[in-house]
């Protein structure tokens, strides 16, 4: 597998996710550009998983660049309900075209979750987890894959401001406070992100 040099096109347009994949591979002399700022079309997810779906962005992002590119894609899964929303998770939280991804409700889709456990029972297994998959390909169509998790279970009502998405019902494993309670900072250090992103630096720059 080439390691990765010089630049490396992140697969989103995303200005957020831009600086904070920037700001962990900076150590290792990687320049990051978004898919955004090099006007780079989204590919359409038709992926039935997290890997096909990062896979897709990737290889979308390399050809069109002709460079590395590095995509990821996320999610919840609840075991109870055979890993719904999973590669669904944003489409849960239902939006109107024009509102944009600041549009999306959150707490509803929360709500769906937990009206989905409710039928199943009072004694219902609440266990859960967030998945990352993070994607690299070369414009040769070379590939590589790194998956993290991070396992914990759900609450109800939602608690904390802080996170987004499903964070405020989430406590991982060991944890009292769920994601959107703890400090940032811890959360970053604990993430299915930061586990997959581990992966990836300890194949590529050994570290």
């Amino acid at each position: 597998m080439p390691k990765l040099t010089g630049q490396l096109v992140i697969a989103t347009h995303n200005a957020g996710k831009l600086r904070e994949i920037s700001a962990l591979l900076a150590p290792h002399g990687v320049e990051c550009l978004s898919a955004g700022d090099l006007g780079l079309p989204e590919p359409a997810e038709t992926g039935t998983t997290f890997v096909e779906n990062a896979l897709i962005k990737a290889h979308a992002a390399a050809r069109a660049a002709n460079l590395p590119a590095l995509a990821d894609d996320s999610g919840l899964c609840v075991h109870a309900l055979g890993g719904r929303p999973g590669v669904y998770t944003a489409d849960w939280a239902e939006r109107q075209w024009f509102e944009g991804e600041k549009g999306r409700d959150w707490y509803m889709a929360m709500g769906k979750v937990e009206g989905l456990l409710c039928e199943i029972g009072p004694k219902v297994d609440r266990s859960a987890h967030f998945a990352c998959v993070l994607a690299l390909a070369w414009p040769d169509g070379g590939e590589a894959v790194h998956e993290g998790t991070v396992q914990g279970s759900l609450t109800w009502p939602p608690r904390g401001q802080r996170g987004f998405g499903y964070d405020p019902v989430f406590i991982a494993k060991g944890m009292a406070e769920t994601f959107a309670e703890i400090d940032p900072e811890e959360k970053h250090r604990i993430s299915h992100r930061a586990d997959a992103f581990a992966k990836l630096v300890a194949a590529q720059f050994g570290g």
